[in-house]
């Protein structure tokens, strides 16, 4: 539904909703929103350039360097004031516009997967690039959706002499878990009113409560031995790598007697240099997942005790370093039911039959049930009901307990049965699909950003829920410490192997309407029978 049609339709139901009716200043507040979707709309190109844009980077996390100039040079350009490489991070940044109360905040991820290189809109494996990375979460989608919102805001604030600000920052390294909890000490925050996070799924919604999933610690272990000639002197060595596969055995042996809850995995990431050479250095990279607080930091402290164990049994020495961390989620009442009156209103995309045809030869691929994208909105999510049995993390969850803050979850993917952080996450990521969905989030983010500019009793609601629900009886305490620094070592090897290569096949807009022309992708590509 587009244009006028789509217009139309939404002013009966802005009229019809007594949530948004409050007088003179309601019939402003709708009159804006309708204008706000109308802005989104025009702006479809634009989102979906940038969607394509950010696809075809697919950099790693703590390399997301195209990602991040390409995105600050559009704000810059458009009259966002912008500060370089926060927080210790190179990648990272914070674009404002606007001045005063209140501060509202957009923050997305921008970094991809390793292994996950896809041609988009092709329904079977098919890498751009054998063994490259890619955007096999659809992180290239967020950034898309909140520049969107933000330029259609400056437009109607600066019209309007709306007073507030608006913010914007990017989730680095969020695959690592690497970043947000060093913005929240950086205070780079500390004047946010309301916290807007996006991030990319199959369907428009939005929850509130504890999130469904964990919080974590992620620790890289260094052993460090003697080397010695593996055949011709090896009593003479101590071997670091020994100590590495014996912590390895003991949390193995451990997982039986943990919590349900617990999700602990590790890669071994050097494990000495050839055969012959008894390791003096080797280590290991764990994540320690639990449902919250005190049992990460229990299930951390059985990891150390097992690491400093494994250094025992091999007259080794033992070093840690946090690499990443993230508390669990808890997402803010009042943003919530404020932004899903808005996805009501907004509704979802109306898909094409080729990109039913997509998500369905994909799940078919996969051997998923193939059902196809979603077609009917869900409800206000809430608490997680019945036994929780854990699983992934964020470090939006460090924010949140700082900042009233709700994720927007927006339709530019499909469930493909793939379980995520797969090529197959990919598959849709710069297609119509993605496309849609995005202009959908866009419109949503800008609405809901109004009604907290517009509605300063909101505000002050987001911060009541905030103190006395949220954080009534659970402190936030860091996992990092002040002697921490982010990891912005990770993934460099790996980028610097294939950027020069992925650089061939960036996306050039004035050559090319879409990502899929430019590859030459009939859409959709299926497996023929």
């Amino acid at each position: 539904m587009h244009g006028r049609c789509w217009l139309a339709v939404l002013t009966l139901v802005l009229l019809a909703n007594p949530f948004t009716i409050h007088g003179q200043e309601g019939e402003r507040l709708n009159d804006l929103k309708q204008e706000a979707v109308a802005e989104v709309e025009s702006l479809r190109k634009f989102t979906q350039q940038a969607v394509d844009q950010i696809f075809s980077f697919g950099e790693l996390g703590f390399q997301e360097f195209e990602t991040s100039s390409y995105v600050t040079g559009i704000l810059s350009d458009n009259g966002f004031l912008v500060e370089q490489g926060v927080a210790e991070m190179p990648t990272a940044w914070i674009a404002t516009w606007g001045s005063g109360k209140p501060v509202i905040a957009f923050g997305s991820d921008i970094d991809g997967i390793p292994k996950a290189s896809q041609k988009p809109g092709v329904a079977y494996h098919d890498p751009i690039i054998e063994g490259a990375p890619g955007h096999g979460e659809g992180h290239n989608s967020g950034q898309a959706v909140n520049v969107t919102a933000a330029l259609v805001l400056k437009k109607l604030m600066e019209r309007e002499k709306i007073p507030g600000t608006i913010m914007l920052w990017p989730g680095v390294a969020e695959e690592q878990l690497g970043s947000k909890a060093y913005f929240v000490r950086g205070g780079l925050f500390q004047d946010v009113d309301i916290m807007i996070f996006t991030h990319v799924s199959n369907n428009l919604s939005v929850s509130w409560g504890e999130g469904s999933g964990n919080g974590l610690v992620s620790v890289e272990y260094t052993f460090h031995g003697e080397s010695a000639h593996s055949a011709g002197g090896p009593w003479s060595g101590r071997s670091a790598l020994d100590a590495v596969e014996l912590m390895n055995a003991a949390m193995n042996y451990r997982r039986e007697h943990l919590r349900l809850s617990q999700r602990t995995h590790y890669v071994i990431t050097d494990g000495g240099d050839q055969p012959n050479v008894v390791p003096s250095r080797a280590s290991v990279w764990y994540y320690f997942r639990e449902l919250d607080y005190e049992h990460i930091k229990d299930l951390f402290e059985i990891g150390n005790i097992a690491a400093e164990a494994a250094a025992k049994m091999t007259n080794t020495e033992v070093e840690w370093r946090i690499l990443g961390s993230a508390w669990p989620r808890h997402f803010n009442k009042v943003i919530a039911e404020t932004m899903y009156e808005n996805i009501k209103m907004v509704g979802l995309p109306e898909w094409s039959e080729a990109d039913q045809t997509l998500a369905r030869a994909l799940q078919e691929e996969l051997g998923a049930e193939p059902t196809g994208l979603t077609t009917e909105l869900g409800e206000l999510g809430g608490p997680p009901e019945g036994v929780r049995t854990g699983g992934g993390s964020d470090d939006i969850g460090d924010i949140s307990w700082n900042v009233p803050t709700v994720t927007l979850r927006f339709p530019s993917n499909f469930r493909t049965g793939g379980g995520g952080h797969h090529w197959s996450s990919a598959v849709a990521m710069a297609t119509p699909i993605a496309h849609k969905g995005s202009t959908s989030g866009a419109k949503v983010m800008a609405m809901t950003a109004l009604d907290f500019l517009l509605q300063p009793e909101k505000v002050e609601a987001a911060w009541t829920y905030y103190r006395d629900v949220q954080t009534k009886t659970q402190e936030y305490v860091p996992f990092i410490s002040a002697d921490d620094r982010p990891a912005t070592h990770l993934n460099r090897e790996i980028m610097g192997e294939f950027r020069e290569e992925m650089r061939k096949y960036y996306f050039d807009p004035a050559r090319f309407d879409t990502y899929l022309e430019q590859l030459g992708i009939e859409y959709p590509t299926v497996r023929q029978p």
